[in-house]
């Protein structure tokens, strides 16, 4: 059974297991993170959850019965009832409506214990998967994404009001 889990300094070495073993699949569809992301991965796990703490952001990892990170579902940039949503699925998982079920999850997690009343999502239009997601987790798509917030890759902005049911 998977969980989502809020995220804690425990979960740093299974959170960094899952991007490495899916850092290929992930750059197929979005930028690569570069080595300095890995390399200096434990000072921005810390520096992630102080931003936490702060309520800056709230991130969640999915997690396997054996503790392996299965997914990242964070919010970021919280603020004045809304924020925006980043998210990734390991590839063993991709396609079996496991990132839906996610995104559907965190809605509600961010309506109730944050707050929020809207979401935004900004996804390539190359990565249709990411598209899909957002359709079935009730986002409608509200107009262009810069293309500096995708990798220089252009794209549509997503968003879902959370007090409409």
């Amino acid at each position: 059974m998977l969980e989502l889990q809020q995220l804690d300094a425990g979960h740093a070495p299974a959170v960094l297991a899952f991007e490495l073993a899916n850092r290929t699949y992930f750059a197929a569809s979005i930028s690569d993170r570069g080595d300095e992301f890995y390399d200096q991965f434990t000072d921005r796990h810390r520096a992630l959850l102080a931003d936490q703490e702060a309520g800056l952001c709230a991130c969640y990892v999915l997690v396997a019965d054996d503790g392996s990170v299965l997914g990242r579902f964070n919010l970021y940039d919280i603020g004045d009832g809304t924020a925006d949503l980043g998210y990734r699925v390991a590839q063993q998982v991709a396609g079996r409506g496991v990132a839906t079920r996610s995104v559907r999850e965190l809605c509600r997690i961010a309506a109730a214990r944050y707050g929020l009343r809207t979401l935004r999502a900004a996804t390539s239009h190359g990565n249709a998967a990411s598209q899909k997601v957002l359709a079935k987790a009730g986002f409608v798509p509200v107009g262009p994404a810069d293309p500096a917030s995708l990798g220089g890759k252009s794209g549509t902005w997503y968003q879902r009001d959370l007090t409409a049911g």
